[in-house]
């Protein structure tokens, strides 16, 4: 391993990409502890110790490293631009404008792209006007209009900022920008999770390595699972040439969904804890149901999360519209008529597929809860090495692995997979 990120070292241009990207990420870590102008950031943050955790603002604090919790300049963090991404990618199964746009290639895609950014400065203008009213409301901002107007401002512009800087890491970096910000925002997490291991007891420090490695490793295993669906390609006249044909496959992996179910999930499940903030006289019921270690929340959870996997796997592959590319492309699966039989397998094989992928991730997803209320497990221990934290961080440290593959793999030397 340590020969081969040597080798990787040693490439000029791969350098310059590792370098370039630590220098952003540094500059996005330095952001986070900034305050934003007019902010007492210990007044804000005694507020989220108190009275945050459960909530909306814990999963959103998550997500951007601590800096909400500090009300820093990029206390938005990147969520913004995800939610916006997710936005015009459901869009795109109602409005027709928008799906003809993403069967255009590369203009379709950069006009999509385009809309994005402009839906990202709105809900972060949004979001930064809901977040200076609630903490003015708690008596945690003492802001007036003007100040007021400052701090959304400011949000704004940082969340436009890391917006553009996940681009630049994309582009002039190693790639996947806006998955190391928030990959960066995870493991600010990781010191507390060490920390908690370390001053734990005797069963912290034996077993839950175990557990940890373990949970890592399945997780592995299953975002790198797939089934290979065979495609032959029959010959066809293209012009006044003969195309040989051939033979592939179309992979269809059992995580299609990635992490979105389990934001969704834990996003509509802090929502009842955030409202009965404001309704007091909900609160015993809110603490009797919804419980993050109950059996009950661990239950509707569990469902949410496979419910939002059949629907975002649903959007993001539609069997019948590669059914029709195949056909379009002269490619059939073997033993299967094209057109509809096709779209009818690939459904049926899709089906099977997202069910254990949905159960895998509901299984991740409830495990910190299940430590922390049978297992004695510490939240910091459990938080940092369990649920959304560990899917988040494998696999964009999986997709970041296969990047600089490819870089080694263009220079001829080994690379780090084998």
């Amino acid at each position: 391993m340590f020969s081969w990120l040597t080798n990787a070292w040693r490439v000029p241009e791969l350098r310059r990409r590792v370098l370039f990207t630590a220098v952003i990420l540094g500059l996005y870590r330095l952001g986070s502890w900034i305050p934003a102008p007019g902010v007492n950031s210990e007044t804000v943050e005694n507020y989220f110790n108190s009275s945050a955790g459960g909530t909306v603002l814990a999963l959103l604090n998550l997500f951007s490293g601590g800096a909400l919790s500090q009300f820093a300049i990029f206390a938005l963090g990147i969520m913004p631009y995800v939610t916006a991404s997710i936005i015009l990618q459901l869009l795109t199964v109602v409005i027709p404008k928008l799906e003809q746009l993403q069967k255009e290639g590369e203009a379709g895609y950069a006009k999509i792209n385009q809309y994005t950014r402009y839906l990202t400065v709105a809900l972060a203008a949004a979001q930064a006007m809901g977040f200076a009213f609630l903490f003015q409301r708690q008596g945690a901002l003492d802001a007036n209009l003007g100040r007021g107007a400052l701090i959304v401002l400011t949000l704004t512009a940082g969340t436009t900022l890391l917006m553009w800087m996940g681009e630049l890491i994309t582009k002039r970096g190693i790639g996947n920008g806006i998955s190391l910000l928030i990959f960066a925002s995870i493991l600010t997490g990781l010191p507390l999770g060490i920390q908690a291991w370390v001053e734990g007891g005797i069963f912290e420090r034996l077993f839950f390595p175990l557990m940890a490695v373990g949970v890592v490793v399945a997780v592995v295993f299953i975002q790198e699972g797939q089934r290979r669906i065979p495609i032959q390609y029959a010959k066809r006249m293209v012009g006044r040439r003969m195309t040989t044909g051939g033979s592939t496959y179309m992979p269809l992996r059992v995580n299609m969904a990635g992490v979105i179910p389990v934001i969704f999930a834990a996003a509509v499940m802090a929502f009842p804890p955030t409202v009965a903030q404001y309704f007091p006289q909900t609160q015993s019921f809110i603490n009797k149901y919804f419980s993050y270690t109950d059996w009950p929340y661990l239950v509707l959870q569990g469902l949410m999360i496979v419910i939002f996997t059949f629907f975002y796997t649903a959007v993001q592959f539609n069997p019948v519209d590669q059914a029709d590319n195949l056909r379009k492309h002269g490619g059939y699966i073997p033993g299967i008529r094209p057109g509809p039989p096709t779209a009818q397998y690939l459904d049926r094989v899709l089906t099977r597929l997202t069910l254990p992928g949905a159960i895998y991730l509901a299984i991740v997803a409830t495990l910190p809860s299940l430590f922390i209320a049978y297992a004695d497990v510490s939240q910091a221990l459990a938080g940092a090495l369990g649920g959304t934290s560990v899917l988040i961080a494998v696999g964009v440290a999986l997709d970041t692995m296969r990047q600089m593959e490819s870089q080694m793999m263009m220079r001829s030397y080994e690379g780090f997979l084998k």
